[in-house]
């Protein structure tokens, strides 16, 4: 980490976003994690939109530790199931379920349906100087049938996006995140900070 950057703390448990955000962020801001604050909260996602759920996670840290701040919900949002999982996403096969979990699900509920149409959305709350700002990232696709590649997490193996005929998983990071829901949240969040600091 680079010394002179100022510090924000990604409010966030999850590995791979925090490598994918510190790679977007290079060079304008270090990203903490949670940990790196000594935060080991369970904080609570109980709001019915994105945004709601980034803002509870936000509003959580910067009042609890006093930092800069920021944090992401993505949902994924499937048209043959009504706009499902969406909010639920992260725990759509319940609580404790894994993402394989969740795949699982999802492809039972998509069984034999011809219309598989989807869309991934993310909003970062950002709080910078006791000021909240929302940032959002959407990405248009489809749901595969079988799990492809390796790469990624979440529902990367079985989302594919808009004019391309790989999954989210078979794409190298980098062009994931150039065109990526969250990689475009980030890079509004990104070009704010930029000029805000």
């Amino acid at each position: 980490m680079n010394s002179n950057l100022p510090e924000i703390v990604f409010a966030t448990n999850n590995p791979h976003k925090l490598e994918e955000a510190r790679a977007i962020l290079a060079g304008m801001v270090n990203v903490l994690s949670l940990e790196q604050i000594g935060c080991h909260d369970d904080i609570p996602e109980t709001a019915e939109t994105l945004a709601g759920n980034a803002l509870i996670k936000a509003r959580w840290i910067n009042s609890k530790y006093g930092v800069d701040c920021f944090a992401d919900d993505t949902g994924l949002m499937v048209d043959a199931l009504d706009g499902a999982p969406g909010v639920y996403s992260a725990r759509f096969a319940g609580k404790h379920c894994s993402p394989a979990d969740n795949i699982r699900l999802l492809l039972e509920k998509l069984n034999g349906v011809d219309n598989r149409s989807a869309k991934f959305s993310t909003v970062v709350a950002l709080i910078l100087d006791g000021r909240e700002h929302l940032f959002e990232g959407s990405v248009s696709g489809h749901i595969a049938k079988d799990l492809k590649g390796a790469a990624g997490f979440g529902y990367d193996p079985v989302f594919v996006p808009e004019n391309s005929d790989i999954s989210f998983a078979e794409m190298k990071p980098e062009d994931k995140n150039s065109i990526s829901h969250r990689g475009r949240a980030m890079a509004k969040l990104a070009e704010f900070i930029s000029k805000n600091r």
